[in-house]
């Protein structure tokens, strides 16, 4: 499906980077950044071209070769990883930051990544997320329509346990991300730190 999605000129989700990474991208401490479901890279490379050294993870090969291609037009490199997250490894205590960014999963993949993306952080890193709560169902501005891939912010919190959080909560707000992200939202953001 998503090889599908990605597979024509335009970005589909657009060059720019997501409003919320932009506005707490400044929280990650310097180093190596994880991208988890990066799909065409637009993430990747803006934290790239903030100097982090960022490795995006994705299902899709056609998404992953946009991101390059994006990487390239913008002047950054970025390490590419095809992978579905189940059977990625997150190597411990090697990351300053990992970043979710509309990646919806169904539960029971989340509590299997989740404890492996506190583990994969070093001390003082931090996650950041921004997904679809489930009141975005309302909605026909993006998103899964499988109530299971939208977790309300308490589940959320309770799978993300282990973490200190320095922001958590839902909230609507205007999207204007490619064709497939447009207009009035209902999201959780997370901002958390090991």
């Amino acid at each position: 499906m998503w090889d599908e999605r990605f597979n024509q000129s335009e970005y589909v989700y657009g060059t720019e980077p997501n409003e919320f990474l932009v506005s707490v991208a400044g929280q990650i401490p310097q180093g190596k950044v994880l991208c988890l479901a990066e799909g065409e890279g637009r993430n990747a490379c803006f934290l790239a071209s903030l100097g982090y050294q960022v490795t995006a993870v994705d299902q899709s090969s056609v998404g992953l070769a946009k991101a390059q291609k994006l990487a390239q037009e913008k002047g950054v490199k970025i390490t590419t990883i095809q992978s579905n997250l189940a059977d990625f490894e997150i190597v411990v205590d090697a990351w300053q930051g990992i970043v979710s960014i509309f990646c919806h999963l169904p539960s029971s993949l989340r509590k299997q990544l989740y404890p492996r993306i506190y583990q994969g952080l070093k001390s003082g890193g931090v996650f950041i997320l921004e997904g679809f709560a489930p009141e975005q169902l309302q909605y026909t501005t993006g998103g899964p329509k499988d109530l299971d891939l939208l977790p309300n912010l308490m589940n959320l919190r309770e799978e993300l346990s282990s973490f200190a959080y320095l922001t958590s909560h839902t909230l609507e707000r205007h999207l204007n991300e490619g064709i497939y992200h447009q207009g009035k939202a209902a999201l959780i953001q997370v901002l958390a730190k090991k």
